[in-house]
């Protein structure tokens, strides 16, 4: 990867929305990006599924998976994973196979460096499950399946567990998830052969502060520390990681809003993003319905506060920025658009682009070259 501000080839990019269906959604949508100019071309329906709200994609870009956030599957009171097969040339995708997500609402996925194993996280059942990959991508095998305990000082947020995100840490080693229910990341040992999480030897805990709600986070570049987005508190709380021990130590916690404005009742943080340079993070916070810039120190992991703008429209729900740092998009799921945005390479602001789409209820944002 060039470094950030160097001049780089133009590159178009596939950029995929997750959604919840309604009257205006029908599954997955797909534009096209211009990096070099930050064009982007009016969505079309790349799947008809319901209500992938989160995608992720895998290492060699052929495939993309769904959690689908659904009532029942083929019985079971569960939500599903999908994958699907990438068609660079049309933007469209082909269903491969789809699994029950072992537990219902699920809101989150995503898969290992090796393409081997994907995680998902279901929110209403408060747990975690792992599923082996097949070489043509399809969903095979079941690794673990992780009921989650316990509860927080919100009794109507936090009654009991709600696992909200899990990915890998930089090394493949350990899967982090984040548990709004009882503002806890847990954090479990990997294995790639049998996409089994170990929750006997490598299981460990740590926690943001009581109320907080843990909801999704994102690694520094170097990978030495991690940035908590917190949901019910509008805070980001950072934690330096030991990628030996599989260790959070946290460092700082404070307001994902801007100096000066207080967390309302309405208020909820949503997403949290690195910038590829590593230089900033982006968050934004639903009701105030705005995007938080932050400068990120690289060696102490420490945020500063930059800018916040308005997310141009309600509810942003999800966030995307292009591989090569120069566009951001925040996905609003109440007004039922997507807005770009523009990223000042110096400072991290954002600027908008005039550039927006009516998607119905768009969750997130992903893409690929």
């Amino acid at each position: 990867m060039l470094a950030f501000g160097v001049t780089a080839p133009a590159e178009n990019f596939l950029v995929f929305f997750g959604t919840y269906t309604n009257a205006l959604s029908h599954g997955i949508y797909v534009s096209r990006l211009d990096a070099a100019t930050g064009k982007l071309s009016a969505p079309e329906l790349a799947a008809a599924t319901p209500s992938p709200c989160f995608l992720a994609i895998s290492p060699d870009e052929k495939f993309i998976y769904s959690a689908d956030s659904i009532p029942t599957f083929n019985g079971e009171k569960a939500g599903a994973v999908s994958a699907f097969v990438v068609d660079k040339i049309s933007g469209k995708l082909a269903l491969l196979n789809q699994k029950s997500s072992g537990g219902a609402g699920p809101c989150h996925v995503s898969v290992d460096a090796t393409g081997k194993v994907l995680l998902v996280a279901n929110y209403n059942g408060g747990s975690v499950k792992s599923f082996l990959l097949e070489t043509n991508g399809g969903i095979g095998a079941a690794g673990s399946c992780l009921q989650h305990g316990g509860s927080g000082v919100n009794t109507n947020r936090q009654a009991g567990p709600h696992a909200h995100f899990i990915t890998t840490d930089p090394s493949n080693r350990f899967a982090l998830a984040c548990d709004l229910g009882t503002d806890r990341v847990m954090i479990y040992t990997l294995d790639t052969n049998t996409a089994e999480l170990d929750v006997q030897s490598g299981f460990s805990t740590s926690t943001v502060p009581p109320g907080s709600g843990a909801r999704h986070l994102a690694f520094s570049r170097g990978g030495k520390f991690v940035h908590v987005v917190n949901e019910m508190a509008c805070t980001v709380t950072t934690f330096a990681w030991d990628s030996e021990k599989g260790k959070l130590d946290l460092l700082e916690t404070i307001s994902a809003l801007p100096p000066g404005v207080a967390v309302q009742p309405e208020f909820t943080a949503a997403e949290i993003l690195v910038h590829p340079s590593g230089k900033f993070v982006y968050a934004t916070v639903r009701g105030h319905d705005s995007v938080s810039v932050f400068a990120a120190n690289e060696r102490s992991g420490r945020l500063r506060f930059v800018q916040n703008v308005s997310a141009g429209g309600k509810v942003p729900r999800g966030l995307g920025i292009d591989p090569t740092g120069r566009w951001l998009i925040t996905a609003n799921q109440k007004s039922e658009n997507v807005v770009e945005f523009k990223i000042e390479a110096e400072t991290g602001k954002l600027s908008p682009t005039g550039q927006e789409f009516k998607i119905g209820s768009p969750v997130d944002v992903k893409f690929v070259k």
